[in-house]
Order: structure tokens, then sequence, then C-alpha cells
């Protein structure tokens, strides 16, 4: 059984990103790694089961090319759904997808991800 999920995220500066997963999300930098070149890796958690591991595209990009181009879409549930909605300067209008709030928005880097209000009744309050 999958007990955790950690998701790679490149940047080109992720000291910026994560400044904005801390503060819109309040998020926690777990670990800091130190990697070949003097590149870092910075690994925040969004939960105790959530976590984002941000490194340099530049950095990738010498040690991993393959994966440069791959930027995930991630779909976050909350029950905390219009306090991110009026936190998040780049917030886009809220609609309904079946019924269920949601709104998207972008990082500093221009990546976008979603929003969705965690609904109880549809067994997602885990």
């Amino acid at each position: 059984m999958i007990n955790k999920v950690r998701i790679m995220i490149y940047g080109d500066d992720i000291d910026k990103l994560s400044e904005f997963w801390i503060f819109n999300f309040n998020a926690e930098v777990i670990e800091t790694i130190d990697l070949p070149g003097g590149y870092i890796n910075k690994v925040i958690a969004l939960s105790p089961t959530l976590e984002l591991s941000l490194f340099n595209k530049e950095f990738i990009k010498k040690y991993s090319p393959e994966v440069l181009d791959a930027v995930p879409s991630l779909m976050l549930y909350t029950n905390e759904f219009d306090e991110l909605h009026n936190r998040i300067k780049t917030a886009s209008d809220t609609m309904e997808i079946d019924g269920i709030p949601t709104f998207n928005f972008s990082d500093p880097e221009g990546n976008y991800f979603v929003v969705t209000k965690q609904q109880h009744d549809k067994g997602l309050d885990y």
C-alpha cells in the first residue's frame, strides 16, 4: 500500500517556488538536499502524505534531461477551499464541475494546478 506521495516539480527558481507553496498552502520545507554541481533540492510537505520535491531545471537538464518537460497536473482537494481561493493571487474564478467547486491557479513560473473543495459525502474525507 502507498503511504505517501512525493511529486517532483522542476523550476528556474526553487526558492521562489517554495515560498509560494509555503505562503499559500501553509506548507513546510522538511528537507534541503545538496546535489552535484552546487544545486539544491527542497522537499515541501503539503500534508503528512503529500510532498513536493523542487528541483532546478538546469540540474535536471544536466542529469536527467528526458524528464525536463514533464510538468505534473495536480488536483488538490481541500476543506479550506474559500480561504485558499482568497489567498492565492493567481486563482481563477470558481466553477462547479459535477457540482463540486473548483478553481485553477498558477505558480510563479506559470505552471497551472487545480484546487477542488473536498466533499465528505464522496468518500474523500481521509
